[in-house]
């Protein structure tokens, strides 16, 4: 259980989080939602101590383990697979016993360490880092390649899938979905629902926390408002109570306005003096409605320029890749107007499709044919990477069309959230979100006949994403999307294509249908999996359940040894001295006959000590096989 009392939350001089009170139960899981800025990623800071309380309390009883989602990228030479078994902790711990156990020659530490390892189930160990990894798109090649061979993208859902190798009792994840294609994300929200321990996680996918969260938690105006349901249900009743509360401020307003007249009127009149002073104070104790939603919005909007040609962009037999082709006879047709979501698991060629199309990549084969006449608008998953770090929004802008004036610019930057010192600020400090916003207002200036877009919504906070969603409805231009947003998908396109086992088919079925074929896929994938890792698997497990009960045996056995060193001569004095006392004529030197008894009662209590100790070990040997 995770509960916060009269929370306090800073970052430098700026309070994120003044009072709030909310609780997160056993097994619950919990969507952190708001602006950025309001605090989501400080929060999941303080609960797993990176950053420390600044008023109130953070109860934290039973959660021994808490898991973060590292936004940091990487570097290992490890291969995919043995980085995220390295993920558990417990697993390494247990090894880093063995390891220190063998080394001071401790057998009794290095039985319980081993001890330890078959607990944890350390011989499945690769089987597991395996599927999670085949779950979140990686291929059996990805998973022996070397970390430090892998590309950013990559490297974020490896950090992924070494969250979710490690066993926790509070998974904290922010932005989960980011570097996700729609594949691996509902991948991810069947394992979330599977998962035994509690989660809170920040993120901006209406549907992801639709199918994940059981509450969500809202930051605004420097508190916390926790909504049962997922997101749509928290619209709804965060709609609910925005109207309630304007309702309230109206009364509130009618009855300051009230107080305040009578006030005006006989403060200065002795006879109503005290009840004049009394209005004031209840003036003075009325805390004021604080409406939701109150901060300036976002706006986009995406024109076209004249008609515009039909068709806007052909293929026949197309074949597209960088040396070989990973895409084959691609037969399309843009025309005018049509409205087409990109499907397909990552690396299946989505992105390879759109760079042959806007001339990024040339074609391998075949034919590709655009209008000449058709202006191209393109949005790369790299596109705020191109953009100028030192300069502005407003030079940005000024760059795009100097011929207009600095007010056209302002005033055109405005509905993308760029106000102010926002716009003429050097972008360098802006968030992936605030320059995924300038690249798009880049874009939308052009006004093309076309637009591709290539994940458009990575970085964007929800309300940015409902801002392209509504823009991209009142498009009248052609558009090629491939998103992992579902409601981006259901709203702005009106049918699909599937790149699938290098080829590009019409989808006859809708979001709904592909969901439910990525299920029974990811399930028959994950037998799949099972049987494919478990065949190798069972023979390094065998392999190693001999040389885990060898190492066992080893200390043991060498104990025994010495044990038996040590028996034999005290057993041939013992004999020694039977035969001795067994002779009558022995005891006539009585001093020499007491002496023997004597010393025949100390080596019987040794020998026997020790013969107990050689029974304790031999009924372990025996109990290890």
């Amino acid at each position: 259980m995770l509960k916060l009392e009269a929370f306090q939350l800073a970052r430098g001089t700026k309070l994120l989080i003044k009072s709030a009170s909310v609780q997160l139960n056993q097994r619950e899981r919990a969507a952190l939602v708001g602006r950025n800025g309001t605090g989501k990623s400080s929060l999941l800071a303080v609960i797993c101590n990176e950053a420390v309380v600044d008023g109130g309390e953070l109860h934290k009883p039973a959660l021994n383990r808490i898991v973060k989602l590292e936004q940091i990228t990487p570097r290992s030479e490890l291969s995919s697979a043995d980085y995220v078994i390295a993920g558990d902790r417990a697993l390494h711990a247990a090894n880093e016993a063995i390891a220190a156990a063998q080394t001071s020659n401790n057998g009794q530490a290095l039985a319980v360490a081993m001890a330890q390892l078959d607990e944890l189930e350390a011989w499945s160990a690769p089987a597991r880092a395996r599927i999670l990894l085949t779950g979140l798109g990686f291929s059996q090649e990805q998973c022996e390649q070397a970390v430090n061979e892998l590309s950013g993208g990559w490297k974020m859902r490896l950090n992924l899938a070494r969250v979710l190798m490690t066993p926790g009792d509070l998974l904290l994840l922010d932005e989960p979905t980011n570097h996700l294609d729609l594949d691996a994300i509902i991948w991810l929200q069947d394992w979330l629902k599977r998962f035994q321990g509690s989660v809170l996680l920040v993120s901006h996918d209406r549907e992801f926390i639709d199918a994940v969260a059981d509450s969500v938690w809202h930051l605004e105006h420097e508190t916390i408002t926790r909504y049962a349901g997922g997101y749509t249900r928290y619209e709804d009743q965060a709609t609910a109570r925005a109207e309630q509360l304007e309702r309230t401020a109206q009364t509130q307003e009618l009855r300051i306005a009230h107080l305040t007249s009578f006030v005006e009127r006989f403060r200065a009149k002795a006879t109503k003096a005290k009840q004049a002073q009394s209005r004031l104070k209840a003036l003075e104790r009325i805390e004021r409605v604080q409406l939701l939603s109150a901060t300036p919005g976002t706006r986009f909007r995406f024109e076209m320029t004249g008609e515009g040609p039909d068709p806007i962009v052909v293929t026949e037999a197309l074949d597209c890749g960088y040396t070989t082709p990973l895409l084959h006879k691609v037969r399309l047709a843009i025309r005018k107007g049509e409205r087409i979501g990109v499907l397909g698991r990552n690396g299946a060629g989505k992105t390879t499709l759109i760079r042959t199309l806007v001339g990024e990549l040339k074609p391998l084969g075949g034919t590709l044919t655009t209008s000449r006449v058709g202006n191209m608008g393109y949005f790369a998953q790299g596109a705020i990477e191109a953009l100028d770090k030192n300069a502005s929004a407003f030079d940005h802008m000024r760059r795009l069309a100097p011929e207009k004036s600095p007010q056209e610019l302002r005033d055109y930057l405005a509905p993308w959230g760029f106000r102010g010192e926002l716009a003429t600020d050097p972008i360098a400090p802006f968030s992936g979100g605030e320059k995924s916003r300038l690249a798009l207002a880049m874009l939308a200036w052009q006004k093309p006949h076309v637009l591709i877009l290539d994940e458009p919504t990575n970085h964007l906070d929800a309300q940015a994403r409902e801002a392209l969603t509504l823009a991209l409805a009142d498009y009248p231009g052609a558009l090629l999307l491939v998103s992992h947003d579902r409601a981006l998908l259901r709203t702005a396109v009106d049918r699909f294509l599937l790149v699938a086992e290098g080829s590009v088919n019409e989808y006859e079925g809708d979001l709904d249908d592909y969901t439910q074929w990525l299920s029974k896929r990811d399930q028959q994938n994950t037998v799949g999996t099972e049987d494919a890792v478990t065949k190798k698997d069972e023979r390094r497990a065998a392999a190693q359940e001999r040389q885990r009960l060898t190492e066992l045996r080893k200390p043991l056995e060498r104990e025994v040894g010495q044990l038996e060193k040590k028996l034999a001569p005290l057993q041939t004095k013992l004999k020694s001295l039977d035969e001795q006392l067994a002779d009558p004529a022995f005891y006539e030197d009585s001093v020499k006959a007491a002496t023997a008894a004597r010393e025949h009662g100390e080596v019987r209590t040794k020998l026997e000590a020790l013969e107990n100790q050689w029974l304790e070990l031999s009924e372990k040997l025996e109990a290890i096989g």
